[in-house]
């Protein structure tokens, strides 16, 4: 009797009705439209669960609590620490973004090859996050963010390797819709709750307390729902020079759109983190306003963004699928991005960024369902799709990082002048979306 097909980890898709020969030597990889007849919608909820808490997590620490901390323990330096924080998580994320993809790529385990470093990872960055709630100096901050950032991307790099592994090309652009969905309510969400725990040092740690949970909670639950198959008995990689070669360095073969997709998502995102990343500091220091002011904005904002993100993210993808469009969706969004960020340059007032909001969250929504299939659709090589998904999703961090980093740059020459950043996001974001246009292999 034939086994059951697999992909490079030795992963069987699911609602298969069709299975292909596969031995312990020679995996086949990935899955086709034939033995995939119905929507993984388990897997799905897997991918949209991992996400959610994740990114609700991160971003919540990130975007609000960590400069809340700052704010606290060294309020003059503030400005300036923002960009040192990111550039240390920026190095310490890249390099165990890549490590861990190419691990997972050749882990074998009876959980499978992606599952065991999303649960371990997930546990990890809930104790590093507990260090973190309790450190009383900024060094001691600069730590642990950076221990906490390479235990991040052993979770993110495995978890989106699953659309490749797992899923059909037909259901790629629905089930980038579960994924983005998790990313919205992660990504916003945490906005939400971040904002009740900015008023002291006392209110911060419990808020970052509550967000070790969640990251602990993921780590559980969406490996449990995505069930992945054991590969135990696939055959083991042959640990040589070899193999380091084809699972540890960047691709240098059919890799022009895969470079044009990476390039641009990073674009996106550090347009989309030049204002993420001092959110806070717009509302107390470019608006003007109280500490309860600035927490009912923050809730507000990351509402409309959570709302119009979720409802945009749910349209996209299966438009995607039906149309066979990924990479002018992926544009457009991108440039919508950047189009929603000049509307805070009009005028320090709130309802600017609600505006920036609106247009930020179809952008992001529709985005967020559609990325992750193009950059699936752009892989060299599907026998090391973790490692090449995860140098991509390095884009996304170092987007998170250059973002705030660009931020501080034009602040630091406008003499703390927030104007400027918001026609910076602009630009870099529509320089972003056409990049993404030049890519030729996708529709």
């Amino acid at each position: 009797m034939p086994d059951r097909s697999f992909n490079s980890a030795g992963n069987g898709p699911d609602n298969a009705t069709t299975s292909l020969e596969a031995t312990s030597d020679q995996p086949v990889y990935g899955v086709t439209n034939e033995q995939q007849p119905k929507l993984p919608t388990r897997l799905g909820l897997g991918l949209m669960v991992g996400p959610a808490c994740w990114m609700i997590a991160y971003v919540g620490v990130s975007a609000t609590l960590l400069p809340a901390k700052l704010q606290f323990f060294a309020p003059d330096q503030k400005v300036a620490l923002i960009p040192l924080f990111s550039l240390v998580a920026m190095i310490a994320a890249t390099i165990s973004n890549i490590i861990a993809g190419a691990l997972s790529d050749i882990t074998r385990s009876r959980f499978g090859s992606r599952s065991p470093w999303i649960f371990c990872s997930s546990i990890a960055c809930a104790l590093l996050f507990v260090w973190f709630a309790f450190a009383n100096s900024w060094p001691m901050l600069l730590v642990t963010w950076t221990l906490y950032n390479v235990a991040l991307n052993c979770v993110t790099a495995p978890m989106i390797a699953q659309i490749s592994d797992r899923i059909a090309p037909r259901w790629r652009g629905t089930i980038s819709s579960f994924w983005g969905i998790g990313m919205a309510i992660g990504n916003y969400g945490s906005g939400i709750i971040a904002s009740s725990f900015i008023r002291d040092n006392t209110a911060a740690t419990t808020g970052i307390l509550i967000f070790a949970v969640i990251a602990a909670i993921g780590g559980v639950v969406s490996p449990l729902l995505m069930r992945e198959p054991s590969n135990a008995h696939v055959a083991k990689v042959k640990f040589d020079a070899a193999t380091i070669r084809q699972n540890f360095m960047f691709p240098t073969k059919n890799c022009r759109d895969y470079y044009l997709a990476l390039v641009g998502k990073m674009l996106m995102v550090t347009g989309q983190y030049v204002i993420v990343g001092y959110q806070l500091y717009i509302f107390s220091d470019y608006m003007k306003l109280d500490a309860d002011q600035q927490s009912a904005s923050l809730k507000i904002m990351s509402m409309i963004l959570m709302i119009t993100g979720i409802v945009f993210c749910i349209i996209a993808g299966p438009l995607a699928d039906r149309f066979h469009r990924l990479k002018l969706p992926v544009a457009i969004t991108t440039i919508l991005l950047g189009v929603g960020a000049f509307f805070p340059f009009l005028a320090p007032e709130p309802w600017t960024m609600y505006a920036y909001a609106v247009i930020a969250g179809i952008g992001m929504g529709g985005y967020n369902a559609v990325d992750g299939a193009l950059n699936v659709a752009v892989l060299p090589d599907p026998k090391t799709a973790a490692k090449d998904l995860g140098i991509i999703n390095m884009a996304n961090t170092l987007g998170q990082i250059f973002g705030p980093a660009v931020a501080g740059f034009i602040l630091t020459i406008s003499g703390n002048n927030y104007q400027w950043i918001f026609p910076t996001e602009t630009i870099i974001c529509v320089v972003g979306g056409l990049l993404i246009l030049a890519v030729k292999r996708v529709k």
